[in-house]
């Protein structure tokens, strides 16, 4: 059933998801619906969540697990956030009708919007690996570095669902955001300006 109302959502919106609707674009009755969620806030509710475990195991496939360089994973992980196939489209026009429902239903948006922020943790922890090995640009802060690259990236990753930037302008982007954080190494001897 999450399946059919992540259909709905990201072709016609979170409003859109009624339970009959769901029900038929699951291809069960509307009283199987209602025995397994008490209400529509219910489904919503339960279908995030798992949305974002299915978003979760499928970016941990695709992100290398045996890479050293934080380069190469910090860039692996951001590239999750861009429609760079129809799932991970799809996956972004469901978090978009999410969001924007968020704004106004408290209830979702703490599900939605979650206080410890994982992901933005784990950049951090990639960028603050980075500095450690002496590979990032002097004086950055990893937790504000994430925060930028994490909304950056999502911001971003909407444009090309809209249409309003393509991949490769966005991937440019990217590049260069992580060439700022992670700058190539200086021949020895060459020294850098403060």
């Amino acid at each position: 059933m999450a399946e059919a109302l992540w259909r709905i959502a990201a072709e016609h919106g979170l409003h859109a998801a009624s339970m009959r609707r769901v029900a038929d674009e699951a291809g069960v009755s509307l009283r199987v619906v209602q025995y397994h969620f008490d209400g529509k806030h219910a489904l919503l509710v339960d279908a995030l969540r798992l949305l974002h475990e299915e978003n979760e195991r499928l970016a941990r496939a695709r992100v290398p697990e045996d890479t050293t360089d934080p380069r190469v994973l910090l860039r692996a992980v951001l590239l999750e956030f861009l429609p760079l196939d129809e799932q991970r489209a799809h996956a972004l026009r469901v978090f978009a009708a999410y969001y924007a429902r968020s704004l106004t239903d408290p209830a979702l948006a703490a599900v939605f919007l979650t206080a410890d922020q994982p992901l933005e943790r784990f950049v951090a922890d990639i960028v603050e690996a980075g500095r450690a090995a002496g590979m990032t640009a002097p004086g950055l802060d990893p937790l504000h570095e994430a925060d930028l690259l994490v909304s950056g990236i999502t911001g971003l990753g909407l444009d090309v669902v809209h249409e309003r930037r393509s991949l490769t302008d966005v991937r440019a982007v990217l590049d260069y955001h992580i060439t700022r954080v992670f700058p190539p190494a200086l021949p020895p001897g060459v020294a850098t300006r403060p």
